[in-house]
């Protein structure tokens, strides 16, 4: 089958499915939980293949840890399925509604995007959540991973597909992309893909922006930080540093760029730098950082990498507004955190720093779809349209305009005895 082919019956499919109640899909849902662990052991077998293949390829360390799938990552993703099922459907929900006359009333209603193309990097577990995720909104998709995961992906999609299929969902709505070239013929296709959702670094997401028609949902890098203000308490500070950083660094949420406040720099440095180093992380640190701690010396591209490692930049700031200033100049709009104990200047910092995700004492590690209650996601933008952070359910559908009326006709509310109309909000959900 072509690409031109899948992407035909993905949208086929798609029609259809945004008509599927909730309680099939829901049904579908928890097929494909049962499936998965039904089926474990041959996932598992699976993916050592590619993990095998990977490490002989010599794939970077944050890449294989991406790409191990293993027992408790298969129960992970089913809990995440468990909870998604318990989510309301963000489809067919009435937004507003608007009397324009009498018997002639007008609704916004959410429905599916249609069919979703989402390329994503190593992680098997990615594919298990946007699929789920565009089943529970109405949604088709069509899913190019990593090549280096390409057995994991090929079991996964077949269980997913047959599993759906057997509780009635219709035939055609996922589609499993494996070639390189695959992703350039998916980039014309724009008469039957409504959406594409790159995941990778900036270069990669530019490119695909600049090689399409079709609307692009753009999660490039993470480069997230936190600062730590001079009103903060430092043992919640470290402790949130250190958490941010290395409780899992393969991820895009994870911080690249710790900031401190000039005036608690000599206190706060030498307890933050022991921590780090238990969990054995480098520190790559401005001039002034290296003259109160062991740190190797940060070049000017350190505060615009997303290291995704054991690694993290340190940079002293001359308070609140030079902090905001750096983060957005060298921050990527994802997930930026202030640490202090001062309300107001909290505030000041969340209105001010241009991200999609801003935290006030806790982890940049907390932004992510699943805990959110979002159901997982599909990714995170740093899109400033339609959806902006963690994109979940809510992110996958749009809206329509629904209009009931009884025989009225333009010609009524026209010329000298124009009917007038009444514009009047209602509390009332879409009959239809």
């Amino acid at each position: 089958m072509t690409i031109q082919d899948m992407a035909k019956a993905a949208k086929s499919a798609s029609v259809l499915l945004a008509a599927q109640k909730t309680q099939r899909k829901n049904a579908a849902l928890k097929q494909i939980a049962e499936a998965l662990l039904t089926h474990k052991e041959a996932i598992i077998q699976a993916n050592q293949q590619d993990f095998d293949k990977a490490q002989v390829n010599e794939l970077a360390a944050p890449l294989l840890k991406r790409l191990k799938f293993d027992s408790a990552k298969i129960e992970d993703v089913c809990q995440g399925i468990e909870s998604l099922i318990q989510l309301k459907d963000p489809s067919g929900q009435t937004l507003s509604t608007t009397e324009l006359d009498e018997n002639l009333e007008l609704y916004r209603v959410t429905c599916p995007i249609g069919v979703i193309g989402v390329i994503f990097e190593s992680r098997p577990d990615a594919l298990v959540q946007i699929s789920t995720l565009c089943l529970k909104s109405g949604n088709a998709v069509m899913l190019k991973g990593g090549s280096e995961a390409a057995c994991t992906n090929r079991i996964l999609t077949k269980i997913i597909n047959q599993a759906s299929l057997e509780v009635g969902i219709p035939a055609g709505w996922i589609q499993l992309l494996e070639t390189r070239e695959d992703v350039a013929d998916i980039l014309g296709l724009d008469d039957v893909i409504d959406l594409i959702i790159p995941r990778g670094s900036n270069e990669f997401v530019k490119y695909i922006m600049d090689n399409t028609n079709i609307a692009v949902l753009g999660h490039a890098d993470g480069i997230c930080h936190v600062f730590v203000e001079n009103e903060a308490n430092l043992d919640m500070a470290v402790r949130i540093a250190v958490d941010s950083k290395c409780q899992y660094v393969a991820v895009c949420n994870a911080a690249e760029t710790l900031l401190v406040d000039r005036d608690i720099a000599a206190t706060f440095l030498p307890r933050v730098q022991a921590a780090l180093s238990e969990k054995g992380t480098e520190i790559r640190g401005c001039a002034e950082t290296c003259k109160l701690i062991k740190a190797i010396p940060a070049q000017d591209q350190d505060w615009s990498t997303e290291y995704l490692d054991m690694i993290l930049s340190i940079k002293i700031v001359d308070g609140l507004q030079e902090a905001i200033n750096f983060v957005n100049q060298y921050g990527s709009g994802h997930t930026d955190c202030i640490v202090t104990q001062n309300k107001e200047k909290a505030a000041f910092f969340m209105d001010l720093v241009d991200a999609g995700n801003v935290f006030w004492n806790c982890s940049t590690r907390f932004s992510d779809g699943f805990r959110y209650g979002l159901g997982a996601e599909v990714g995170i933008s740093t899109n400033k349209i339609h959806a902006r952070g963690p994109v979940g359910l809510e992110g996958l559908v749009i809206y329509k305009w629904k209009m009931i009326g009884n025989g009225q006709t333009v010609t009524d509310y026209c010329g000298n005895h124009a009917k007038p109309f009444t514009h009047k909000d209602m509390n009332k959900d879409c009959p239809l």
